[in-house]
């Protein structure tokens, strides 16, 4: 690795926008859902379906890229490519004029995007140095995903359909990826291949990997903050509407909020981790977030006060990086980086994205539409839990300790 400060800032800040596009696309639905439910007569349930559908496309396709760019060597082709592919869908989104159309287009639109963390993750390892990875991973995760996903799309795109109706914002949410392609195609250079393992060195498989202590913590914290994440924007900005009687743009701001937050935690948490470890924040923050679903359950000052809230439990969004790309490129060897990260994020997504939203939804239908808020607390405090079984890889603070670094 021998590439320019320059180009490792230039090379995460492209990185960051494209999935940060990626992320505009997939919350699009989310946060049009109180426009998109009532014309196409959907249920909670089936809310959560269409949630978890688009996850488990996207954990399958994670997994794959992940293997498929580690065998073949081609990273940014494949990124491109994956980037047209999901813009693609957006516009099919636009389109569907019912559950299984609807369902459909979130299923491909899923298997396009989920080849693109992944990848990135995989560029940022090989081609940034060591001592700022943790920094540079989250930034290239949670900075463009939270501020373009997580707080334009709320904002921008409730205001447009308001003005020319939800599809044509499907439509303008597939334009940027293409934009973004090209640029990708011709700013980013392929990373150089790493030597190919030698005969006793094959490729490590699924279940060796996740014998490593840190990978299985990983997944398991994973597949428990990933299905709080999916189930959090699936139903918040219903239940805010709904139950909490806000208006929708009122509402697409406090969900809004939680993209300003965690865009601030995107550095905060990454950067914190490199100073004081992995394991504090892994440990801490998920405990924290259970202030989120207690505001928007018994908060009732104004709404200013409630996204305060909002912001102050969504901190737990800054250690996603660290369990999905951080901890496991940490752990093993360089050759492996691609397949470990499909499989963190992959795991992650199978099953606690794809099963998160259809179990919430089922709750809602059967004990009301505030029980989705329970589940995430109980999902959040298992995570501090199990958090604390982790090794700690953060590399100044390996060094500090004269420990020496796990390696698989």
């Amino acid at each position: 690795m021998n590439n320019s400060a320059g180009y490792q800032v230039l090379l995460v800040f492209l990185l960051s926008l494209n999935f940060g596009i990626v992320f505009f696309d997939r919350q699009a639905l989310n946060v049009l859902m109180p426009s998109v439910q009532p014309e196409l007569g959907l249920t909670q349930t089936q809310i959560g379906i269409i949630a978890g559908g688009l996850s488990f496309s996207w954990a399958i396709a994670a997994f794959f890229y992940g293997r498929l760019s580690d065998s073949i060597g081609k990273r940014k082709i494949l990124l491109v490519l994956a980037t047209l592919a999901f813009s693609f869908c957006s516009f099919l989104t636009g389109l569907a004029s019912s559950f299984a159309l609807l369902l459909g287009a979130r299923l491909l639109m899923g298997a396009a995007e989920g080849g693109v963390m992944p990848i990135s993750h995989a560029m940022v390892a090989s081609e940034v140095d060591p001592k700022r990875r943790g920094l540079a991973q989250g930034v290239a995760q949670n900075m463009g995903s939270n501020l373009l996903g997580s707080f334009a799309a709320p904002v921008v795109l409730v205001a447009f359909a308001h003005a020319f109706g939800w599809r044509e914002a499907f439509f303008l949410a597939g334009i940027p990826g293409i934009i973004s392609a090209i640029i990708i195609w011709f700013m980013l250079k392929e990373p150089v291949p790493l030597p190919k393992p030698v005969e006793a060195e094959k490729s490590m498989t699924i279940p060796e990997a996740i014998k490593v202590r840190n990978m299985w913590v990983c997944v398991v914290v994973g597949v428990l903050m990933v299905g709080h994440f999916v189930t959090t924007w699936a139903f918040m900005p219903l239940f805010l509407v709904q139950e909490r009687g806000f208006d929708e743009t009122t509402a697409s701001w406090l969900m809004g909020s939680l993209g300003i937050a965690a865009f601030v935690y995107s550095f905060a948490v990454s950067g914190l981790s490199d100073l004081i470890g992995r394991k504090p924040v892994m440990v801490v923050l998920p405990f924290l977030s259970v202030l989120g679903p207690l505001g928007a359950l018994y908060f009732d000052g104004p709404a200013y006060l409630m996204a305060g809230i909002f912001v102050v439990g969504w901190a737990v969004n800054g250690i996603f990086p660290i369990f999905m790309a951080t901890i496991p490129s940490e752990s093993f060897d360089a050759r492996h980086h691609a397949t470990v990260l499909g499989l963190a994020m992959g795991s992650c997504e199978i099953l606690g994205g794809v099963f998160g939203p259809p179990i919430a939804g089922a709750l809602n239908d059967a004990f009301g539409n505030s029980t989705f808020l329970w589940m995430l607390m109980v999902l959040a405090v298992i995570s501090g839990f199990v958090a604390m079984a982790l090794k700690e890889t953060a590399p100044a603070v390996v060094a500090r300790r004269g420990l020496a670094p796990a390696v698989a």
